[in-house]
């Protein structure tokens, strides 16, 4: 029977993210977000979520939100590694400017509408270079339910989150603007990768990953 890879894309993103990736000898599992309940916590949504993952002895993998989502899950049920890429393991990672605008309660004022918009910084801030990736993003955005995202960006600028699974490997870009890798506690540290880095740098996540499989 196959090892069992389950994968979570980040925040209104999709496996699209992960197109570049072929894990052979391996069962891919693309884990879909679901809707938040009212006033859910992470952590009772990750209760939810972690009720799919059957597989106890299988690897996750979770990009941005969803390696936030993946060290909450990793509370609940065992797994036999861990990968986080361009993500968070606890708040002290999540830039203090983000915890500020949580503190402020400040989406409460700036409209949703805003995080929806995208245009030539949106392209910059989150690495994506090339038409596809820029079609992607945009794609990506537009589809993003509101609701959800306004409840997502308010789980990641309050997380409270300060401990985590020891055998966690955090990848990470030198050129991630969206969390910078100077925040971040970094296992390995890819250069020139951005938080679209799953997309232009999947070789070299891809080489980090299976080694540690190994």
């Amino acid at each position: 029977m196959k090892p069992t890879i389950y994968i979570i894309s980040g925040l209104g993103a999709d496996k699209r993210m992960f197109q570049n990736f072929s894990f052979d000898g391996y069962n891919v599992i693309h884990i879909d977000w679901i809707f938040p309940l009212e006033k859910e916590t992470l952590q009772n949504y990750a209760l939810r979520i972690s009720k799919s993952l059957t597989d106890e002895n299988a690897i996750l993998i979770g990009l941005s939100f969803g390696g936030m989502l993946a060290v909450e899950i990793s509370k609940i049920r065992k797994f036999k590694k861990i990968f986080l890429l361009s993500s968070a393991k606890t708040k002290f990672e999540i830039p203090f400017y983000y915890r500020v605008l949580g503190k402020l309660n400040l989406l409460k004022i700036i409209p949703i509408s805003f995080f929806k918009s995208v245009n030539f910084l949106t392209y910059f801030v989150f690495g994506a270079k090339n038409i596809f990736e820029k079609i992607l993003l945009k794609d990506i955005v537009k589809n993003t339910d509101e609701s959800f995202l306004k409840w997502a960006l308010h789980q990641i600028i309050n997380w409270k989150n300060e401990n985590y699974f020891k055998d966690i490997i955090h990848i990470h870009g030198n050129r991630d603007l969206i969390l910078p890798h100077y925040f971040v506690k970094y296992d390995y540290l890819i250069d020139g990768g951005t938080h679209f880095m799953t997309l232009n740098h999947s070789e070299k996540i891809k080489r980090i990953i299976l080694e540690n499989l190994a």
